[in-house]
């Protein structure tokens, strides 16, 4: 039995979203456990309008809760809040294996440095997202949130945490990685870019292949793109924003008069299809890379199956043994690059 911790007051629509998210989750896997934590009251309120396995779930009454306008150091070190309970569990108890908050992004990486701890040689986590791209597979974006300030260091850590998960999770052998960049030349970018792009270069564990552009996250041929985590962001949701708009368009058009409704039968298997692959609630939320258990940073404004999808993405990260694997390929790797 997998047992996945969950901030169940996190994100903008708790408790409603995050109880009928973890209900989900119990219901597709059988050999999951979870333990919510928050306000009692509501989640209890909320769990009344569903059936599901009593056994498999467990509430841990919190009393606080991080809001977006809190300032995450004072927050998670003054509030008894359900994302702290949460995280001092997953530090402490063995048998929990990982955990989901679509809450405060900020109180999510400082509890994240704070209380569960970094891997070793590693300064800061990266949030990491896997995104769809035209070769059919996943590009994964690091960061995509977690530092909107960085140093060169940083992003070159993050190449190698990239460049190790992609191993892990994907069986990518050798993974290609790219710098974000406003150009593809290599004199490209601010100092910031200039620097990282040259010390990247000479570094031995990685397969850099040069600058790449926002566009390239989805139709190039890198399979990981280094970005600090401000520009990461922003590129993320123009992506999000962009497949919504495409689809948005498709089925105005398509409902716009009698021959286009008749011709979208036609269609309709096709375009089922490509709204799968530009749905980006079935990836669930970002993986925090870099933290000794995984951690599932989802969307604030995630619905059930996003949290569902959150669930099974922490629990798939643990039964793989990827945060091990990471940490093993990372054994050998040169961290001299961090005393420049």
């Amino acid at each position: 039995m997998i047992k996945i911790i969950l901030d169940a007051m996190g994100g903008d629509n708790a408790p409603k979203s995050t109880v009928g998210g973890a209900v989900l989750a119990l219901e597709r896997d059988r050999e999951l456990s979870l333990v919510l934590t928050g306000r009692k009251d509501a989640i209890e309120a909320e769990l009344k309008k569903y059936s599901y396995d009593r056994s498999r779930l467990e509430i841990v009454d919190c009393p606080d809760v991080i809001d977006m306008n809190d300032i995450p150091t004072e927050a998670v070190k003054r509030k008894q809040s359900s994302l702290i309970a949460a995280y001092w569990m997953l530090k402490k108890q063995e048998d929990i294996c990982g955990l989901v908050t679509a809450g405060s992004t900020g109180a999510t990486i400082v509890g994240g440095q704070l209380i569960l701890g970094r891997i070793r040689g590693i300064k800061r986590p990266a949030l990491c997202c896997a995104i769809p791209n035209s070769r059919g597979s996943m590009t994964l974006l690091v960061d995509c949130g977690a530092n909107a300030e960085c140093k060169s260091v940083m992003l070159c850590q993050f190449a190698l945490l990239g460049s190790a998960y992609a191993s892990a999770a994907f069986g990518i052998k050798n993974p290609k990685i790219g710098l974000l960049n406003n150009g593809t030349e290599e004199h490209k970018g601010d100092p910031l870019r200039q620097e990282t792009y040259k010390l990247m270069s000479e570094m031995k564990d990685v397969n850099f292949v040069g600058n790449v552009e926002g566009r390239d996250i989805t139709i190039g041929d890198c399979d990981v793109v280094v970005a600090d985590g401000f520009s990461g962001n922003i590129a993320l949701k123009s992506i999000e924003g962009c497949g919504k708009l495409v689809l948005g368009i498709m089925k105005k058009e398509l409902s716009a008069s009698l021959s286009t409704k008749l011709g979208y039968l036609f269609i309709r298997k096709a375009i089922k299809r490509m709204r799968a692959q530009l749905d980006f609630d079935k990836v669930g939320g970002a993986l925090l890379l870099g933290l000794k258990k995984p951690v599932i940073k989802s969307h604030g404004t995630s619905k059930p199956v996003t949290i569902a999808n959150s669930i099974a993405n922490a629990a798939g990260v643990y039964r793989n043994g990827l945060i091990g694997s990471v940490e093993k390929l990372l054994e050998n790797v040169d961290f001299t690059v961090d005393n420049e």
